[in-house]
Protein backbone atom coordinates (compact mmCIF):
# COMPACT_ATOMS: atom_id res chain seq x y z
CA UNK A 1 0.00 0.00 0.00
CA UNK A 2 1.08 3.57 -0.64
CA UNK A 3 2.20 5.04 2.67
CA UNK A 4 1.60 8.75 3.22
CA UNK A 5 -0.83 11.04 5.01
CA UNK A 6 -4.11 10.06 3.35
CA UNK A 7 -5.64 13.46 4.08
CA UNK A 8 -2.94 16.03 3.40
CA UNK A 9 -1.50 14.20 0.37
CA UNK A 10 -4.81 13.67 -1.44
CA UNK A 11 -5.18 16.61 -3.85
CA UNK A 12 -8.92 16.25 -4.52
CA UNK A 13 -9.71 15.84 -0.83
CA UNK A 14 -7.62 18.91 -0.06
CA UNK A 15 -9.44 20.95 -2.69
CA UNK A 16 -12.76 19.94 -1.19
CA UNK A 17 -11.68 20.81 2.34
CA UNK A 18 -9.95 24.08 1.53
CA UNK A 19 -12.10 25.55 -1.24
CA UNK A 20 -15.19 23.58 -2.24
CA UNK A 21 -17.02 22.72 0.99
CA UNK A 22 -19.02 25.68 2.33
CA UNK A 23 -17.81 25.41 5.90
CA UNK A 24 -19.62 28.55 7.02
CA UNK A 25 -23.07 27.02 6.60
CA UNK A 26 -21.98 23.69 8.08
CA UNK A 27 -20.33 25.28 11.12
CA UNK A 28 -23.36 27.53 11.63
CA UNK A 29 -25.61 24.48 11.56
CA UNK A 30 -23.43 22.23 13.70
CA UNK A 31 -21.85 24.57 16.23
CA UNK A 32 -24.78 26.98 16.50
CA UNK A 33 -23.65 29.98 18.49
CA UNK A 34 -20.68 27.94 19.82
CA UNK A 35 -22.73 26.96 22.87
CA UNK A 36 -20.34 24.13 23.81
CA UNK A 37 -17.43 26.56 24.08
CA UNK A 38 -19.51 28.98 26.12
CA UNK A 39 -20.57 26.16 28.42
CA UNK A 40 -16.92 25.18 28.92
CA UNK A 41 -16.00 28.76 29.81
CA UNK A 42 -18.84 28.85 32.31
CA UNK A 43 -18.60 25.37 33.89
CA UNK A 44 -15.14 24.08 32.91
CA UNK A 45 -16.40 20.65 31.83
CA UNK A 46 -13.40 18.65 30.66
CA UNK A 47 -15.27 16.97 27.81
CA UNK A 48 -15.93 20.40 26.26
CA UNK A 49 -12.36 21.64 26.50
CA UNK A 50 -11.75 21.25 22.76
CA UNK A 51 -15.03 22.85 21.71
CA UNK A 52 -14.27 25.65 19.21
CA UNK A 53 -15.24 29.22 20.03
CA UNK A 54 -15.18 30.70 16.55
CA UNK A 55 -15.50 29.80 12.88
CA UNK A 56 -11.70 29.76 12.51
CA UNK A 57 -11.29 27.57 15.60
CA UNK A 58 -13.86 25.11 14.32
CA UNK A 59 -12.22 24.74 10.92
CA UNK A 60 -8.80 24.28 12.50
CA UNK A 61 -10.26 21.71 14.92
CA UNK A 62 -11.77 19.67 12.08
CA UNK A 63 -8.55 19.92 10.07
CA UNK A 64 -6.39 18.73 12.97
CA UNK A 65 -8.62 15.67 13.43
CA UNK A 66 -8.44 14.79 9.74
CA UNK A 67 -4.69 15.31 9.58
CA UNK A 68 -4.23 13.03 12.57
CA UNK A 69 -6.57 10.43 11.06
CA UNK A 70 -4.83 10.65 7.68
CA UNK A 71 -1.42 10.18 9.30
CA UNK A 72 -2.46 7.11 11.28
CA UNK A 73 -4.42 5.59 8.38
CA UNK A 74 -1.69 6.05 5.78
CA UNK A 75 1.42 5.40 7.84
CA UNK A 76 0.33 3.02 10.61
CA UNK A 77 -2.76 1.11 9.45
CA UNK A 78 -2.04 0.71 5.72
CA UNK A 79 1.28 -1.14 6.25
CA UNK A 80 -0.54 -3.68 8.45
CA UNK A 81 -3.49 -4.29 6.13
CA UNK A 82 -2.00 -7.16 4.13
CA UNK A 83 -0.82 -9.09 7.19
CA UNK A 84 -4.16 -8.59 8.96
CA UNK A 85 -5.99 -9.88 5.90
CA UNK A 86 -3.82 -12.98 5.64
CA UNK A 87 -4.08 -13.82 9.36
CA UNK A 88 -7.79 -13.11 9.59
CA UNK A 89 -10.06 -14.05 12.48
CA UNK A 90 -10.28 -17.21 14.55
CA UNK A 91 -13.44 -18.61 16.14
CA UNK A 92 -13.74 -21.17 18.92
CA UNK A 93 -16.60 -21.96 21.32
CA UNK A 94 -18.34 -18.63 21.00
CA UNK A 95 -15.16 -16.53 21.11
CA UNK A 96 -13.59 -14.56 18.26
CA UNK A 97 -9.87 -13.78 18.25
CA UNK A 98 -8.48 -10.85 16.27
CA UNK A 99 -5.00 -10.39 14.75
CA UNK A 100 -2.58 -8.81 17.21
CA UNK A 101 -1.72 -6.15 14.61
CA UNK A 102 -5.36 -5.09 14.47
CA UNK A 103 -5.62 -4.76 18.24
CA UNK A 104 -2.49 -2.63 18.16
CA UNK A 105 -3.95 -0.47 15.39
CA UNK A 106 -7.20 0.19 17.29
CA UNK A 107 -5.16 1.21 20.33
CA UNK A 108 -3.16 3.63 18.18
CA UNK A 109 -6.36 5.38 17.11
CA UNK A 110 -7.58 5.37 20.70
CA UNK A 111 -4.31 6.85 21.98
CA UNK A 112 -4.50 9.58 19.33
CA UNK A 113 -7.84 10.67 20.79
CA UNK A 114 -9.79 10.37 17.53
CA UNK A 115 -11.65 7.12 18.24
CA UNK A 116 -15.15 8.54 19.02
CA UNK A 117 -15.53 10.69 15.91
CA UNK A 118 -19.33 10.51 15.65
CA UNK A 119 -20.11 10.80 19.37
CA UNK A 120 -21.14 14.11 20.92
CA UNK A 121 -18.76 16.15 23.07
CA UNK A 122 -20.95 16.00 26.15
CA UNK A 123 -20.35 12.25 26.32
CA UNK A 124 -16.63 12.14 25.55
CA UNK A 125 -16.75 12.23 21.75
CA UNK A 126 -15.08 14.56 19.28
CA UNK A 127 -18.32 16.25 18.27
CA UNK A 128 -17.78 16.81 14.54
CA UNK A 129 -20.24 17.30 11.65
CA UNK A 130 -21.26 14.49 9.28
CA UNK A 131 -19.11 16.08 6.57
CA UNK A 132 -15.98 15.55 8.65
CA UNK A 133 -17.14 12.12 9.82
CA UNK A 134 -17.46 10.83 6.24
CA UNK A 135 -13.99 12.16 5.44
CA UNK A 136 -12.65 10.23 8.44
CA UNK A 137 -14.38 7.05 7.32
CA UNK A 138 -12.91 7.48 3.85
CA UNK A 139 -9.39 7.89 5.22
CA UNK A 140 -9.46 4.73 7.31
CA UNK A 141 -11.27 2.75 4.61
CA UNK A 142 -8.53 3.55 2.15
CA UNK A 143 -6.08 1.96 4.58
CA UNK A 144 -8.24 -1.09 5.29
CA UNK A 145 -11.99 -1.64 4.89
CA UNK A 146 -12.23 -4.07 7.82
CA UNK A 147 -10.51 -1.68 10.17
CA UNK A 148 -12.75 1.21 9.17
CA UNK A 149 -15.87 -0.84 9.94
CA UNK A 150 -14.44 -1.63 13.37
CA UNK A 151 -14.18 2.09 14.12
CA UNK A 152 -17.68 2.58 12.72
CA UNK A 153 -19.11 0.03 15.16
CA UNK A 154 -17.53 1.85 18.08
CA UNK A 155 -19.32 4.97 16.92
CA UNK A 156 -22.79 3.37 16.93
CA UNK A 157 -23.12 5.14 20.27
CA UNK A 158 -24.57 8.00 18.23
CA UNK A 159 -27.81 6.01 17.93
CA UNK A 160 -28.06 5.65 21.71
CA UNK A 161 -27.37 9.37 22.07
CA UNK A 162 -30.30 10.16 19.79
CA UNK A 163 -32.91 7.75 21.07
CA UNK A 164 -31.87 6.36 24.46
CA UNK A 165 -33.14 7.48 27.83
CA UNK A 166 -30.90 9.85 29.86
CA UNK A 167 -29.99 6.92 32.12
CA UNK A 168 -29.08 4.69 29.17
CA UNK A 169 -27.01 7.43 27.56
CA UNK A 170 -25.11 8.08 30.78
CA UNK A 171 -24.42 4.38 31.36
CA UNK A 172 -23.26 3.36 27.90
CA UNK A 173 -22.21 6.26 25.64
CA UNK A 174 -19.17 7.53 27.62
CA UNK A 175 -17.87 3.94 27.80
CA UNK A 176 -18.21 3.58 24.03
CA UNK A 177 -16.47 6.92 23.54
CA UNK A 178 -13.52 5.71 25.61
CA UNK A 179 -13.35 2.34 23.82
CA UNK A 180 -14.54 0.31 26.82
CA UNK A 181 -17.61 -0.89 24.92
CA UNK A 182 -18.18 -1.79 21.28
CA UNK A 183 -21.37 -1.42 19.30
CA UNK A 184 -23.23 -3.70 16.92
CA UNK A 185 -26.51 -3.43 15.02
CA UNK A 186 -28.63 -6.58 14.81
CA UNK A 187 -31.44 -6.38 12.27
CA UNK A 188 -31.00 -9.23 9.76
CA UNK A 189 -32.21 -12.77 10.48
CA UNK A 190 -31.37 -16.07 8.73
CA UNK A 191 -34.66 -16.10 6.79
CA UNK A 192 -35.27 -12.36 6.68
CA UNK A 193 -32.51 -10.35 5.03
CA UNK A 194 -33.93 -7.02 3.91
CA UNK A 195 -37.50 -8.11 4.71
CA UNK A 196 -37.32 -6.49 8.14
CA UNK A 197 -41.09 -6.02 8.71
CA UNK A 198 -41.44 -9.82 8.90
CA UNK A 199 -38.53 -10.70 11.19
CA UNK A 200 -39.37 -13.09 14.03
CA UNK A 201 -36.98 -12.56 16.96
CA UNK A 202 -39.35 -12.12 19.92
CA UNK A 203 -39.23 -9.83 22.94
CA UNK A 204 -41.59 -10.43 25.88
CA UNK A 205 -41.69 -9.08 29.41
CA UNK A 206 -41.06 -11.50 32.29
CA UNK A 207 -42.75 -11.39 35.71
CA UNK A 208 -40.33 -8.67 36.84
CA UNK A 209 -41.03 -6.44 33.87
CA UNK A 210 -37.70 -7.22 32.16
CA UNK A 211 -37.76 -7.65 28.39
CA UNK A 212 -36.46 -11.06 27.27
CA UNK A 213 -35.37 -11.70 23.67
CA UNK A 214 -35.39 -15.06 21.89
CA UNK A 215 -34.30 -15.72 18.33
CA UNK A 216 -31.28 -15.52 16.04
CA UNK A 217 -29.62 -12.76 14.02
CA UNK A 218 -27.25 -13.28 11.10
CA UNK A 219 -24.56 -11.13 9.46
CA UNK A 220 -24.06 -9.07 12.63
CA UNK A 221 -20.78 -7.14 12.41
CA UNK A 222 -18.89 -7.15 15.73
CA UNK A 223 -21.74 -8.86 17.58
CA UNK A 224 -18.86 -10.50 19.45
CA UNK A 225 -17.34 -7.20 20.56
CA UNK A 226 -13.61 -6.81 20.00
CA UNK A 227 -10.79 -8.78 21.62
CA UNK A 228 -12.05 -8.82 25.19
CA UNK A 229 -14.10 -5.63 24.84
CA UNK A 230 -17.83 -6.46 25.08
CA UNK A 231 -20.46 -4.97 22.80
CA UNK A 232 -23.91 -3.51 23.21
CA UNK A 233 -26.04 -4.96 20.44
CA UNK A 234 -28.78 -2.67 19.11
CA UNK A 235 -31.43 -5.25 18.29
CA UNK A 236 -34.71 -5.14 16.39
CA UNK A 237 -37.24 -7.59 17.87
CA UNK A 238 -40.96 -8.29 17.69
CA UNK A 239 -43.07 -7.13 20.62
CA UNK A 240 -46.34 -7.42 18.70
CA UNK A 241 -48.01 -10.45 17.12
CA UNK A 242 -46.19 -12.52 14.47
CA UNK A 243 -48.32 -10.84 11.80
CA UNK A 244 -48.18 -7.28 13.12
CA UNK A 245 -45.59 -6.18 10.55
CA UNK A 246 -43.41 -3.10 11.05
CA UNK A 247 -45.65 -1.66 13.79
CA UNK A 248 -45.02 -4.71 15.95
CA UNK A 249 -41.25 -4.17 16.10
CA UNK A 250 -39.30 -2.50 18.89
CA UNK A 251 -35.67 -1.58 19.44
CA UNK A 252 -33.53 -2.95 22.27
CA UNK A 253 -30.08 -2.70 23.78
CA UNK A 254 -28.69 -6.16 24.54
CA UNK A 255 -25.28 -6.91 26.07
CA UNK A 256 -23.02 -9.29 24.16
CA UNK A 257 -22.42 -11.17 27.42
CA UNK A 258 -26.10 -12.18 27.34
CA UNK A 259 -26.05 -13.79 23.89
CA UNK A 260 -24.13 -16.65 22.26
CA UNK A 261 -21.98 -16.18 19.17
CA UNK A 262 -22.74 -19.36 17.23
CA UNK A 263 -20.14 -18.69 14.56
CA UNK A 264 -18.62 -16.20 12.11
CA UNK A 265 -18.94 -16.22 8.34
CA UNK A 266 -16.04 -17.22 6.11
CA UNK A 267 -16.05 -14.40 3.59
CA UNK A 268 -14.28 -13.60 0.33
CA UNK A 269 -13.28 -10.20 1.71
CA UNK A 270 -13.11 -8.06 4.88
CA UNK A 271 -11.29 -10.91 6.60
CA UNK A 272 -10.80 -8.98 9.85
CA UNK A 273 -14.42 -7.88 10.18
CA UNK A 274 -16.33 -10.46 12.25
CA UNK A 275 -19.71 -11.25 10.68
CA UNK A 276 -21.46 -13.10 13.47
CA UNK A 277 -24.47 -15.32 13.99
CA UNK A 278 -25.96 -14.17 17.29
CA UNK A 279 -28.31 -16.39 19.28
CA UNK A 280 -30.67 -14.88 21.86
CA UNK A 281 -31.99 -17.30 24.49
CA UNK A 282 -34.20 -15.43 26.92
CA UNK A 283 -31.61 -12.63 26.76
CA UNK A 284 -32.40 -9.51 28.81
CA UNK A 285 -32.82 -6.32 26.81
CA UNK A 286 -33.53 -2.66 27.53
CA UNK A 287 -36.15 -0.93 25.39
CA UNK A 288 -34.87 2.04 23.38
CA UNK A 289 -37.47 4.73 22.83
CA UNK A 290 -41.12 3.78 22.47
CA UNK A 291 -42.49 0.30 21.90
CA UNK A 292 -43.64 -0.33 18.33
CA UNK A 293 -41.37 2.23 16.66
CA UNK A 294 -38.29 0.03 16.38
CA UNK A 295 -38.22 -0.13 12.60
CA UNK A 296 -40.01 2.96 11.36
CA UNK A 297 -38.17 5.40 13.62
CA UNK A 298 -35.03 4.04 15.28
CA UNK A 299 -33.69 1.31 12.97
CA UNK A 300 -34.33 3.37 9.84
CA UNK A 301 -32.46 6.31 11.35
CA UNK A 302 -29.58 4.02 12.29
CA UNK A 303 -29.56 2.45 8.81
CA UNK A 304 -29.46 5.83 7.09
CA UNK A 305 -26.35 6.66 9.07
CA UNK A 306 -24.88 3.25 8.29
CA UNK A 307 -25.61 3.64 4.57
CA UNK A 308 -23.75 6.93 4.42
CA UNK A 309 -20.91 5.28 6.33
CA UNK A 310 -20.75 2.43 3.79
CA UNK A 311 -20.74 4.97 0.96
CA UNK A 312 -17.73 6.57 2.64
CA UNK A 313 -16.13 3.14 3.10
CA UNK A 314 -16.53 2.43 -0.62
CA UNK A 315 -15.16 5.90 -1.36
CA UNK A 316 -11.99 5.08 0.58
CA UNK A 317 -11.55 1.64 -0.99
CA UNK A 318 -12.07 3.09 -4.48
CA UNK A 319 -9.45 5.76 -3.75
CA UNK A 320 -7.04 3.02 -2.70
CA UNK A 321 -7.73 1.11 -5.94
CA UNK A 322 -7.14 4.19 -8.08
CA UNK A 323 -3.99 5.30 -6.26
CA UNK A 324 -2.48 1.81 -6.35
CA UNK A 325 -3.30 1.42 -10.05
CA UNK A 326 -1.87 4.86 -10.84
CA UNK A 327 1.35 4.02 -8.99
CA UNK A 328 1.70 0.63 -10.69
CA UNK A 329 1.05 2.14 -14.12
CA UNK A 330 3.78 4.74 -13.54
CA UNK A 331 6.33 2.01 -12.71
CA UNK A 332 5.44 -0.98 -14.89
CA UNK A 333 7.23 -0.95 -18.26
CA UNK A 334 5.99 -2.67 -21.42
CA UNK A 335 7.01 -2.08 -25.03
CA UNK A 336 9.75 0.29 -23.89
CA UNK A 337 7.52 2.65 -21.89
CA UNK A 338 5.55 2.76 -18.68
CA UNK A 339 2.03 1.48 -19.21
CA UNK A 340 0.49 4.79 -18.09
CA UNK A 341 1.51 6.03 -21.55
CA UNK A 342 -0.44 3.31 -23.35
CA UNK A 343 -3.64 5.00 -24.61
CA UNK A 344 -6.01 2.27 -23.34
CA UNK A 345 -4.52 2.41 -19.85
CA UNK A 346 -4.38 6.20 -19.84
CA UNK A 347 -8.08 6.27 -20.72
CA UNK A 348 -8.90 3.93 -17.82
CA UNK A 349 -6.94 6.03 -15.34
CA UNK A 350 -8.59 9.21 -16.59
CA UNK A 351 -12.05 7.69 -16.14
CA UNK A 352 -11.14 6.49 -12.63
CA UNK A 353 -9.92 9.96 -11.67
CA UNK A 354 -13.12 11.53 -13.01
CA UNK A 355 -15.38 9.10 -11.16
CA UNK A 356 -13.46 9.46 -7.90
CA UNK A 357 -14.06 13.20 -8.02
CA UNK A 358 -17.75 12.74 -8.79
CA UNK A 359 -18.20 10.13 -6.07
CA UNK A 360 -16.61 12.39 -3.48
CA UNK A 361 -18.82 15.28 -4.60
CA UNK A 362 -22.08 13.38 -4.04
CA UNK A 363 -20.78 11.91 -0.75
CA UNK A 364 -20.03 15.36 0.64
CA UNK A 365 -23.35 16.75 -0.61
CA UNK A 366 -25.22 13.95 1.18
CA UNK A 367 -23.20 14.76 4.30
CA UNK A 368 -24.01 18.44 3.87
CA UNK A 369 -27.74 17.68 3.73
CA UNK A 370 -27.49 15.88 7.08
CA UNK A 371 -25.50 18.69 8.65
CA UNK A 372 -28.08 21.26 7.54
CA UNK A 373 -31.06 19.54 9.15
CA UNK A 374 -30.04 17.04 11.82
CA UNK A 375 -27.67 19.16 13.86
CA UNK A 376 -29.86 22.24 13.70
CA UNK A 377 -32.78 20.25 15.11
CA UNK A 378 -30.55 18.69 17.78
CA UNK A 379 -29.36 22.15 18.88
CA UNK A 380 -32.96 23.34 19.17
CA UNK A 381 -33.84 20.27 21.26
CA UNK A 382 -30.94 20.98 23.64
CA UNK A 383 -32.36 24.46 24.11
CA UNK A 384 -35.67 22.96 25.17
CA UNK A 385 -37.48 23.29 21.86
CA UNK A 386 -40.62 21.24 21.22
CA UNK A 387 -39.86 18.39 18.79
CA UNK A 388 -43.12 18.81 16.87
CA UNK A 389 -42.51 22.52 16.44
CA UNK A 390 -38.91 21.91 15.38
CA UNK A 391 -40.08 19.54 12.65
CA UNK A 392 -42.27 22.33 11.24
CA UNK A 393 -39.19 24.46 10.53
CA UNK A 394 -39.13 24.83 6.74
CA UNK A 395 -35.34 24.69 6.45
CA UNK A 396 -35.14 21.56 8.57
CA UNK A 397 -37.91 19.87 6.58
CA UNK A 398 -36.28 20.78 3.28
CA UNK A 399 -32.87 19.36 4.15
CA UNK A 400 -34.33 16.30 5.87
CA UNK A 401 -36.16 15.39 2.66
CA UNK A 402 -33.00 15.93 0.65
CA UNK A 403 -30.95 13.86 3.12
CA UNK A 404 -33.46 11.02 2.84
CA UNK A 405 -32.93 11.09 -0.94
CA UNK A 406 -29.21 11.84 -1.17
CA UNK A 407 -28.30 9.06 1.30
CA UNK A 408 -29.57 6.10 -0.78
CA UNK A 409 -28.53 7.90 -3.96
CA UNK A 410 -24.93 8.24 -2.79
CA UNK A 411 -24.86 4.72 -1.33
CA UNK A 412 -26.00 3.23 -4.64
CA UNK A 413 -23.77 5.33 -6.86
CA UNK A 414 -20.54 5.27 -4.87
CA UNK A 415 -20.59 1.54 -4.11
CA UNK A 416 -21.37 0.58 -7.71
CA UNK A 417 -18.63 2.81 -9.11
CA UNK A 418 -16.19 1.69 -6.42
CA UNK A 419 -16.62 -1.87 -7.68
CA UNK A 420 -15.91 -0.76 -11.23
CA UNK A 421 -12.84 1.22 -10.17
CA UNK A 422 -11.46 -1.77 -8.25
CA UNK A 423 -12.16 -3.95 -11.30
CA UNK A 424 -10.26 -1.58 -13.58
CA UNK A 425 -7.51 -1.18 -11.00
CA UNK A 426 -6.92 -4.90 -10.99
CA UNK A 427 -7.03 -4.95 -14.80
CA UNK A 428 -4.29 -2.33 -14.97
CA UNK A 429 -2.15 -4.57 -12.73
CA UNK A 430 -2.62 -7.39 -15.22
CA UNK A 431 -1.75 -10.91 -14.08
CA UNK A 432 0.18 -9.54 -11.10
CA UNK A 433 -3.06 -8.10 -9.74
CA UNK A 434 -4.59 -11.59 -9.60
CA UNK A 435 -1.93 -12.66 -7.11
CA UNK A 436 -1.63 -11.75 -3.43
CA UNK A 437 1.64 -9.98 -4.16
CA UNK A 438 -0.20 -6.70 -4.71
CA UNK A 439 -2.78 -5.03 -2.50
CA UNK A 440 -5.22 -4.62 -5.37
CA UNK A 441 -6.38 -8.23 -4.95
CA UNK A 442 -7.49 -7.53 -1.36
CA UNK A 443 -9.01 -4.22 -2.38
CA UNK A 444 -10.96 -5.99 -5.14
CA UNK A 445 -12.31 -8.57 -2.69
CA UNK A 446 -13.11 -6.07 0.05
CA UNK A 447 -15.09 -3.63 -2.08
CA UNK A 448 -17.49 -6.26 -3.42
CA UNK A 449 -19.71 -6.26 -0.33
CA UNK A 450 -20.30 -2.52 -0.31
CA UNK A 451 -23.12 -2.56 -2.85
CA UNK A 452 -24.75 -5.47 -1.00
CA UNK A 453 -24.73 -4.82 2.74
CA UNK A 454 -26.77 -2.13 4.52
CA UNK A 455 -29.20 -2.51 1.63
CA UNK A 456 -28.34 -3.68 -1.88
CA UNK A 457 -28.21 -1.29 -4.80
CA UNK A 458 -31.65 -2.52 -5.80
CA UNK A 459 -33.04 -1.54 -2.40
CA UNK A 460 -31.35 1.87 -2.61
CA UNK A 461 -33.21 2.38 -5.89
CA UNK A 462 -36.49 1.56 -4.14
CA UNK A 463 -35.57 3.97 -1.32
CA UNK A 464 -34.72 6.80 -3.73
CA UNK A 465 -37.32 6.61 -6.49
CA UNK A 466 -40.25 8.01 -4.48
CA UNK A 467 -38.24 11.02 -3.37
CA UNK A 468 -37.20 11.69 -6.95
CA UNK A 469 -40.71 11.59 -8.40
CA UNK A 470 -42.31 13.63 -5.62
CA UNK A 471 -39.24 15.85 -5.40
CA UNK A 472 -39.49 16.78 -9.09
CA UNK A 473 -43.14 17.82 -8.84
CA UNK A 474 -43.99 21.50 -9.41
CA UNK A 475 -43.13 22.49 -5.84
CA UNK A 476 -41.05 19.45 -4.94
CA UNK A 477 -37.94 19.66 -2.75
CA UNK A 478 -35.60 18.25 -5.42
CA UNK A 479 -36.84 20.66 -8.09
CA UNK A 480 -36.38 23.58 -5.68
CA UNK A 481 -32.90 22.34 -4.78
CA UNK A 482 -31.90 22.17 -8.46
CA UNK A 483 -33.34 25.62 -9.16
CA UNK A 484 -31.42 27.12 -6.24
CA UNK A 485 -28.11 25.43 -7.01
CA UNK A 486 -28.29 26.03 -10.77
CA UNK A 487 -28.96 29.73 -10.14
CA UNK A 488 -25.81 30.13 -8.00
CA UNK A 489 -23.35 29.40 -10.81
CA UNK A 490 -23.02 29.86 -14.53
CA UNK A 491 -23.86 26.34 -15.69
CA UNK A 492 -22.71 24.97 -19.04
CA UNK A 493 -25.07 24.51 -21.96
CA UNK A 494 -24.23 20.81 -21.79
CA UNK A 495 -25.41 20.51 -18.19
CA UNK A 496 -28.56 22.50 -18.98
CA UNK A 497 -29.28 20.22 -21.91
CA UNK A 498 -28.81 17.17 -19.68
CA UNK A 499 -31.19 18.61 -17.14
CA UNK A 500 -33.88 18.98 -19.81
CA UNK A 501 -33.40 15.34 -20.78
CA UNK A 502 -33.56 14.33 -17.13
CA UNK A 503 -36.89 16.11 -16.69
CA UNK A 504 -38.26 14.24 -19.71
CA UNK A 505 -37.07 10.97 -18.16
CA UNK A 506 -38.91 11.70 -14.90
CA UNK A 507 -41.99 12.76 -16.86
CA UNK A 508 -41.91 9.56 -18.94
CA UNK A 509 -41.50 7.44 -15.83
CA UNK A 510 -44.34 9.23 -14.03
CA UNK A 511 -46.69 8.55 -16.94
CA UNK A 512 -46.14 4.78 -16.69
CA UNK A 513 -49.26 3.31 -15.08
CA UNK A 514 -48.17 -0.32 -14.87
CA UNK A 515 -46.53 -0.74 -11.44
CA UNK A 516 -44.42 -3.72 -12.52
CA UNK A 517 -42.96 -1.78 -15.42
CA UNK A 518 -42.30 1.20 -13.19
CA UNK A 519 -40.26 -1.06 -10.91
CA UNK A 520 -38.29 -2.38 -13.88
CA UNK A 521 -37.23 1.05 -15.13
CA UNK A 522 -36.78 2.77 -11.74
CA UNK A 523 -33.03 2.20 -11.93
CA UNK A 524 -32.76 4.30 -15.08
CA UNK A 525 -34.46 7.21 -13.31
CA UNK A 526 -32.28 6.91 -10.20
CA UNK A 527 -29.09 6.65 -12.26
CA UNK A 528 -30.11 9.72 -14.27
CA UNK A 529 -30.73 11.65 -11.04
CA UNK A 530 -27.31 10.77 -9.68
CA UNK A 531 -25.62 11.77 -12.93
CA UNK A 532 -27.37 15.16 -13.10
CA UNK A 533 -26.64 15.87 -9.46
CA UNK A 534 -22.96 14.99 -9.77
CA UNK A 535 -22.61 16.96 -13.00
CA UNK A 536 -23.99 20.00 -11.20
CA UNK A 537 -21.74 19.44 -8.17
CA UNK A 538 -18.64 19.16 -10.34
CA UNK A 539 -19.42 22.43 -12.11
CA UNK A 540 -20.16 24.06 -8.76
CA UNK A 541 -16.82 22.75 -7.46
CA UNK A 542 -14.99 24.25 -10.43
CA UNK A 543 -16.63 27.63 -9.76
CA UNK A 544 -15.06 27.65 -6.28
CA UNK A 545 -11.54 26.92 -7.49
CA UNK A 546 -8.91 29.06 -9.18
CA UNK A 547 -6.09 28.66 -11.66
CA UNK A 548 -4.92 25.25 -12.73
CA UNK A 549 -7.21 23.47 -10.25
CA UNK A 550 -10.23 25.20 -11.77
CA UNK A 551 -9.15 24.36 -15.32
CA UNK A 552 -8.74 20.70 -14.43
CA UNK A 553 -12.11 20.54 -12.66
CA UNK A 554 -13.84 22.32 -15.56
CA UNK A 555 -12.43 19.75 -17.98
CA UNK A 556 -13.36 16.91 -15.69
CA UNK A 557 -16.92 18.23 -15.33
CA UNK A 558 -17.26 18.55 -19.11
CA UNK A 559 -16.05 14.98 -19.68
CA UNK A 560 -18.41 13.72 -16.99
CA UNK A 561 -21.39 15.59 -18.45
CA UNK A 562 -20.60 14.39 -21.97
CA UNK A 563 -20.74 10.83 -20.70
CA UNK A 564 -23.95 11.69 -18.85
CA UNK A 565 -25.50 12.94 -22.09
CA UNK A 566 -25.06 9.51 -23.65
CA UNK A 567 -26.28 7.67 -20.53
CA UNK A 568 -29.40 9.83 -20.21
CA UNK A 569 -30.23 9.38 -23.88
CA UNK A 570 -30.01 5.62 -23.40
CA UNK A 571 -32.12 5.72 -20.25
CA UNK A 572 -34.81 7.80 -21.96
CA UNK A 573 -34.96 5.37 -24.87
CA UNK A 574 -35.11 2.40 -22.47
CA UNK A 575 -38.11 3.80 -20.57
CA UNK A 576 -39.96 4.84 -23.72
CA UNK A 577 -39.20 1.53 -25.43
CA UNK A 578 -40.46 -0.54 -22.50
CA UNK A 579 -43.56 1.63 -22.34
CA UNK A 580 -44.12 1.06 -26.07
CA UNK A 581 -43.73 -2.70 -25.70
CA UNK A 582 -46.39 -2.71 -23.00
CA UNK A 583 -48.77 -0.65 -25.15
CA UNK A 584 -48.19 -2.96 -28.13
CA UNK A 585 -48.79 -6.06 -25.99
Amino acid sequence: MIENNYFSENADLQENFQSIVDWKEIIDGFEGDFEDHKEYQKNGKDELAMAPGSYEDALEYYKSILESGGEIAGKQIAPLAKDMDVEGLKYSSGKVTFPEAMVKAVNQVKDAGILPYSIGRHHGGLGIPATVQTMMMELFSRADGSFAITLGCLNLAETIERFGSPEMIEEYVPKMASGELFGAMALTEPNYGSDLPNLQTKAVKDANGVWRLTGAKRFITHGCGFEGIPAVILTLARTGTPTSGARGLSFFLVKSSDVFIAGIEKKMGLHCSPTCEVVYENSPGVLIGEEGYGLVRYSMAMMNGARLSIAAQAMGIATAAYMEAKKYASEREQFGKTIQNIPAVRKMLSAMDREISGMRAILLEASRSIDLYHWKSERLKLKGGDEKEIRKDETIRKWEKLANLFTPLSKYYITELANKIAYDGLQIHGGAGFTYDYDISRIYRDVRITNIYEGTTQLQVVAAIGGIVSGMSAKGHLRQYFEEEFSKISTSSLLNENKETFEKIVEAYSSVENSSLRDEVAFEVVESTARILIGLLLERSASRLKGEAKEKKDLLAREYNLETKAILAGNKIEIENRQGQLTFA
